[in-house]
């Protein structure tokens, strides 16, 4: 029996229709375990096909596995990585990446989850100074967890200061067909072509079911990353089940198709609720998040019919999440509901 439906996370909605079927078509006979079957070489080649012929991808479970696995890849335990205090690394991992790479997190305050070269800048200290943590990642994310969307120039300026320091450039991009639809650019056109170095690619919020996987575009950090993966617990036996379903997601872009319905259930939401008195959109609606400020004392009985998430208790500030099976029935149940909680002026 399915739950209600809600605005919590694109993580609460179900598999795409066209991932079941294609795992039921893999799912006859057998296939050699552990990625050496036919389903993996035809989802790598699909990978470098969007990504570029350097793109070295890896698959895995889960989005917290792609990114601490990535970061460990690529760095020491005396190693430091730069990001956003609102990023995924840093708020929603129980502290993973410090654990499995022995890293510390330097997170920098932002506006609207996005880094800058200025504001990393003050960090570009202590190198080859043994008291000090040794900055080697900058890690961002794509589109942000504020629903913010990096555009190419401020990537290519990212990309050039951290090599400039001899850092590499992470990406989270658990959200990246979000941003695709949103800059309508191709995958390639912001990642490899900008200068990113790994890539942490996300499937599971836009219809997938436990598919996501590591890209490299930098040979030198992807070197041991087959052992890595190993270690982590994340080499699948039955991986075809998990290459099938990027198969499914990258061959004929279903990943657009459900990136840019969620998108524009976003913002048919943001332009049902800018409108109410009461309700202050705090982000830009570039993804498919809509971030807003609503009276504290309506947010728990506003849940308790349509799930989702406070962001920021003491200010008042909400999350609401779009997903690829969103409604505009969704929409309009929830800003009727919204609507009748918002207190009336006497």
């Amino acid at each position: 029996m399915n739950s209600q439906r809600g605005f919590a996370s694109d993580n609460n909605s179900g598999v795409s229709p066209e991932v079941l079927d294609y795992l039921k078509k893999v799912n006859s006979g057998h296939a050699v375990g552990y990625g050496d079957d036919v389903f993996t070489a035809k989802a790598k080649k699909l990978f470098k096909a969007h990504f570029g012929p350097d793109a070295d991808p890896y698959f895995v479970f889960t989005g917290t596995a792609a990114n601490v696995l990535g970061i460990s890849a690529a760095t020491q335990s005396f190693n430091s990585v730069i990001c956003a205090s609102t990023a995924h690394i840093n708020e929603d991992e129980c502290g993973a990446p410090e654990k499995f790479s022995g890293c510390k997190l330097i997170a920098i305050e932002t506006k609207n989850g996005k880094l800058t070269p200025k504001s990393i800048l003050p960090h570009m200290v202590g190198f080859d100074f043994e008291h000090h943590s040794q900055p080697r990642i900058i890690s961002i994310t794509q589109s942000t967890e504020m629903g913010t969307v990096y555009s190419v120039k401020e990537l290519e300026e990212l990309a050039h200061f951290a090599h400039k320091y001899d850092l590499l450039l992470h990406m989270d991009g658990a959200r990246l067909a979000n941003a695709a639809v949103s800059l309508n650019l191709p995958f390639k056109s912001f990642t490899a072509d900008v200068g990113v170095d790994l890539l942490s690619f996300g499937g599971t919020k836009n219809g997938l079911m436990a598919a996501e996987s590591i890209v490299f575009f930098n040979q030198e950090a992807a070197q041991h990353f087959k052992y890595i993966r190993k270690q982590g617990m994340q080499l699948a036996s039955k991986m075809r089940f998990i290459s099938a379903q990027f198969i499914a997601y990258l061959e004929n872009d279903l990943w657009k198709k459900n990136a840019t319905h969620a998108n524009k259930m976003a913002q048919l939401l943001y332009n049902k609720v800018k409108v109410i008195e009461g309700v202050t959109v705090t982000q830009k609606v570039e993804a498919n998040g809509v971030f807003a400020c609503i009276p504290k004392e309506i947010i728990q009985p506003l849940r308790e019919k349509v799930f989702f998430y406070p962001w920021n208790e003491t200010t008042g500030e909400v999350r609401w999440m779009a997903s690829f099976d969103t409604t505009e029935q969704d929409i309009d149940n929830f800003v009727n509901l919204l609507k009748n909680h918002i207190p009336t002026s006497s």
